[in-house]
């Protein structure tokens, strides 16, 4: 992608914002967005083939490379794996500066027909969460990790909507919650593995899971959307 063609969408995404409060990731932003940046309906529907549908999308991973970038430039020394999980999760949240415009995404990708590009959303904002916090691994765990996180994040992303707590304290302490069920089924499924009687049981299971690995990494351009240029 062109530095030109990274610009336009950038600006079509700027312009979009001022009015989403107001009609949603909807054709009227799009449209209106279009006219308010000066850009062709041919280049904006080249970049945003769904029109507002891939905006909201393009917002989404917005935030997921300003997350990444903080993560990059921020110490973790002496932080437990925990710890620096919960920080991952409160810094993407906090790159939704714009609350509403989150609403507004939420409720778009409640709908049915886009229920799988949120769902999708949301995996890869995990998967960059746990790549930027060095995961190696390459079996079913890849899946697992990014699945429990995906919904530690979807749920946490909710509370926030509905927080009015000062600094959204009330949210911080929400995401402590969740991340302590995980650990404690983390630690269920330890001691699972570690009882001879259970372990037998569920040979069959660990032996099918043992078989499955991580997808290989391409990085390809995927034609229908714009994706923001990372720097």
């Amino acid at each position: 992608m062109s530095e030109e063609t990274g610009d336009t969408g950038e600006r079509l995404l700027d312009a979009a914002l001022t009015h989403v409060p107001f009609d949603g990731w909807s054709e009227a932003t799009f449209r209106a967005a279009v006219a308010d940046a000066g850009v062709d309906m041919t280049v904006a529907r080249g970049l945003f083939p769904r029109g507002a549908v891939d905006m909201a999308l393009a917002y989404h991973r917005r935030g997921d490379d300003a997350m990444v970038a903080r993560l990059a430039e921020t110490d973790m020394t002496g932080l437990s794996f925990r710890e620096q999980v919960k920080l991952a999760v409160k810094i993407r949240i906090e790159q939704a500066a714009d609350r509403e415009a989150v609403r507004r995404g939420t409720t778009l990708f409640s709908l049915p027909v886009y229920a799988a590009d949120g769902a999708k959303a949301i995996w890869g904002t995990a998967d960059r969460i746990w790549t930027a916090l060095g995961d190696s691994s390459r079996d079913v765990n890849w899946y697992t990790k990014r699945a429990t996180l995906s919904g530690v994040y979807s749920s946490t992303v909710l509370y926030w909507l509905g927080d009015d707590s000062l600094d959204h304290q009330a949210t911080w302490e929400f995401l402590d919650r969740r991340i302590e069920d995980v650990t404690r089924i983390e630690k269920a499924k330890g001691r699972m593995q570690s009882n001879p009687v259970l372990k037998r049981a569920m040979w069959g299971p660990n032996w099918l899971a043992s078989k499955i690995r991580a997808p290989e990494r391409k990085d390809v351009g995927v034609p229908g959307g714009w994706v923001a240029p990372r720097h």
